[in-house]
């Protein structure tokens, strides 16, 4: 324990790449928080159901399943800088398209735009985490991607304040009580308006990415010592199938993505099932956030004295709680156990990434990277379902009672059945660690 404490987490030769590739993990982190309020944000406007609107999020997570692959193999054949600079031109790319789907005023336009931008997502987070471990000891590896995986919650932050303060406050379609009731050339001319709102954010997004993009072209990159390694790809696939730590690790994160993304999004209809109107509810997401923040700054800070099995046990286990509070208070306090529940998550992805690729050598990280971006798909895939739920009785968040409880509350047993996962697997890795 002792020596372990004694290694750098991040050597100073490799400081400034660090901080570079740490603005990465701000960089996506926006992108995610701008676009939760989108699907409470498109269903007013467009006058969408639950789970119509959850399209937002089919389109902005199922673009890592279907490209982080590619990245991967992109990234065994040429390097980790390369990848990167691809990932913020598709960024940059998809969040201009933006400003053409505004004006053609189609759904599916503005989620083509979120499918782009998360191909550059996919390339990103694919090259940012395994960078993040190979830059200093393997000894550190989960500490160091902890720490760069804190600013994650920085761009969480700002997005959800630009979401709120110049998209949700903007949006003349939620300050009236029945939009649906209004006559069709009045809700024409505020369609019009608070589409430009929900634009700017995005097109805004792109130019600064375009800034992003020429500082990595012009800044050198180390490269890593096995960069050209390039062993047969049959052999590193089957690698990982036989490796049970990265495959049981790869359904974590599946299940932790998709609970994070229905316990982020959702809060706004579970808000609206109390009375509570979005900008109100966006407060509370604030808090959340911010205690994601807290939770990951507290949680690196513990792995260096706790087997990170056993963090990650206990983290699920307290989120645990939290849903079931937010099930089965229907109420403002079980808001606040939805909220809670932020803090326990904040420990979850980037814990689950370091152990599932704990055993890999660094060109199976590569590939085995990927499969764990596309993890993502969880966040496409669980909203939905949790969308239907919602949708059950109808259009509305309570229209009607599943076992007690308004079917909005009972949509929440999606997310306590994958901490129920994410704890066993913690305790697994515990124990293994421990043997």
């Amino acid at each position: 324990m002792s020596n372990f404490k004694k290694l750098e987490v991040v050597p100073k030769k490799v400081l400034i790449p660090f901080i570079l590739v740490t603005l990465l993990f701000t960089l996506w982190g926006f992108a995610n928080a701008v676009t939760d309020p989108m699907v409470q944000a498109f269903k007013k406007v467009l006058e969408l159901s639950n789970s119509q609107a959850a399209w937002v999020q089919m389109a902005f997570y199922g673009g890592y399943f279907c490209m982080a692959l590619p990245a991967a193999m992109f990234m065994r054949k040429y390097s980790y800088k390369t990848c990167i600079l691809i990932g913020l031109g598709l960024y940059a790319t998809g969040a201009l398209l933006f400003y053409p789907a505004a004006l053609s005023e189609k759904f599916w336009f503005f989620c083509l735009g979120l499918y782009i931008l998360t191909f550059g997502l996919a390339f990103l987070e694919t090259a940012a985490n395994p960078y993040a471990l190979a830059l200093g000891p393997k000894e550190t590896a989960t500490q160091r991607l902890n720490l760069a995986q804190a600013f994650n919650p920085v761009g969480l932050i700002l997005g959800l304040l630009v979401a709120q303060q110049f998209v949700l406050k903007k949006l003349k379609s939620d300050d009236i009580a029945d939009f649906s009731s209004l006559d069709e050339a009045s809700k024409i001319l505020i369609k019009t308006s608070d589409l430009l709102v929900i634009r700017d954010p995005y097109v805004i997004l792109g130019l600064v990415l375009i800034g992003v993009f020429i500082l990595f072209a012009i800044i050198k990159m180390p490269q890593s010592k096995d960069e050209n390694a390039m062993p047969d790809i049959s052999n590193t696939f089957s690698a990982l199938a036989k490796d049970r730590n990265y495959v049981l690790g790869l359904l974590a994160q599946i299940l932790y993505v998709g609970a994070q993304i229905m316990c982020w999004t959702y809060i706004y209809q579970y808000a609206e099932g109390i009375g509570m109107d979005s900008v109100s509810a966006g407060y509370y997401q604030m808090v959340a956030f911010v205690l994601f923040t807290v939770g990951r700054a507290i949680g690196t800070y513990l792995l260096r004295f706790m087997n990170s099995g056993k963090l990650l046990m206990y983290f699920a286990l307290f989120a645990m709680v939290f849903v079931l509070g937010t099930i089965f208070l229907n109420s403002t306090t079980g808001l606040y156990s939805l909220v809670g529940v932020s803090f326990c998550m904040s420990l979850m992805f980037p814990t689950i990434y370091g152990i599932a690729l704990g055993n890999l050598t660094e060109e199976q990280s590569k590939v085995g990277s990927a499969g764990l971006v596309m993890a993502i798909v969880g966040g496409a895939l669980l909203p939905k379902l949790q969308g239907n739920i919602i949708d059950a009785g109808g259009n509305g968040v309570s229209d009607i009672l599943i076992l007690g409880v308004s079917e909005v509350n009972f949509s929440f047993i999606l997310p306590l059945l994958c901490f129920f996962y994410i704890a066993w697997y913690g305790l697994r890795i515990s124990k293994k660690l421990f043997d």
